[in-house]
């Protein structure tokens, strides 16, 4: 089969491989579509999460196949696996845990400390044509659903997730920084909530006009003017601030934006350091609060990944509006990835079908 495989900075190839075997709980996926994460770009430009050395846990080690936003159907099932048949449609939940540590003990599963990412950690990946994970790792999809929807799942999720994290009740106030394809799918996720209005600070226009078309009531762009002060004019101070640029000026007007007593939720990542303006935080008594991924509760329990598929299934989310271009495995790097790198893209999600 075809897989796109990462072997160092800047370095992706298009390979022939032999397809992995399925194992008796896993199960094999024909790709219908991988999305492109800001994690992919990441990886892409400083390779800090594929191991170049095996991998405790999977053995894996560079070239690995990457892309670990995907969906398709069960081409062959694992001789211990009745949870899903050939046939299935399915999105994957990339991240695999340890269930050892305090934290998968206390059922707070994405806050493990030895995580294993399909796409990043793993022989398998969704930038190729199928791929093998285990079967608990597998979402099924309603079948009157596009199964390439199902690649917008887990960044969807991660939106959701976020706005949990904040306790932002219905007919509060809302801003969110940063309207990249997480901060995006904040906004979706903060007008399903019922948030009374939405202001959005975004730099890229036609990231702007995307935060409009799903539900922001007033988009600022941050180079043109101060938009703390504009959306605190507008509202006296949000109850609920959201930062997904990564940069230090975002967190900070998150932070002056917000109301007294009120909560901004980070989840951008960035290495660098980041000052933050600790006197907001404890004078107005205001809730800096970090968010990261999404849950991942026994399947006894309602996940994020349930509630988005739910909402794909009723119509509720613009699948459309996400997704900016499609492309073939082959443009993955070029029309992909570093068209997605550049700082003037206007894309907000890149699917690709293997």
């Amino acid at each position: 089969m075809r897989a796109a495989r990462f072997y160092g900075p800047g370095d992706v190839r298009i390979d022939d491989v032999e397809p992995s075997p399925v194992g008796p709980t896993d199960v094999r996926i024909a790709v219908a579509a991988c999305g492109i994460c800001g994690t992919d770009i990441h990886e892409y430009e400083h390779a800090e999460y594929t191991p170049a050395d095996p991998h405790p846990r999977s053995g894996a080690s560079r070239p690995i196949t990457i892309g670990h936003e995907f969906s398709g159907a069960v081409s062959e099932v694992g001789d211990d696996v009745t949870s899903i048949e050939v046939g299935d449609p399915v999105a994957v939940h990339p991240n695999i845990p340890c269930r050892e540590c305090r934290y998968c003990e206390d059922g707070a599963y994405n806050r493990c400390e030895d995580v294993l990412a399909v796409g990043l950690q793993t022989g398998a990946g969704g930038f190729a044509e199928e791929a093998v994970v285990p079967a608990g790792q597998v979402h099924r999809l309603p079948t009157d659903v596009p199964v390439w929807k199902g690649a917008l799942i887990e960044p969807l999720a991660v939106g959701l997730h976020a706005v949990r994290r904040s306790e932002l009740r219905a007919a509060d106030t809302a801003a969110v920084f940063g309207c990249g394809p997480i901060g995006l799918t904040v906004i979706r996720a903060l007008d399903e909530a019922g948030a009374k209005r939405i202001f959005a600070s975004e730099p890229n226009p036609a990231r702007r006009e995307v935060a409009l078309e799903l539900g922001a009531d007033m988009v600022v762009d941050p180079t043109e003017s101060n938009a703390a002060e504009q959306i605190t004019t507008a509202t006296g101070g949000v109850d609920a601030s959201f930062e997904f640029a990564g940069v230090a000026p975002a967190v900070n007007a998150a932070i002056e934006s917000t109301r007294r007593g009120g909560c901004v939720t980070v989840g951008s990542m960035t290495s660098g350091t980041t000052s933050v303006d600790l006197q907001g935080i404890v004078t107005g008594e205001r809730t800096l609060r970090g968010t990261y991924c999404y849950g991942f509760p026994p399947r006894s329990f309602r996940t994020e990944f349930d509630a988005v598929i739910e909402s794909l299934g009723d119509g509720g989310i613009e699948a459309d509006t996400f997704v900016t271009r499609r492309i073939g495995l082959d443009a993955l790097v070029e029309d992909g990835i570093e068209e997605l790198g550049s700082p003037d893209t206007g894309h907000v999600k890149i699917l690709v079908e293997p």
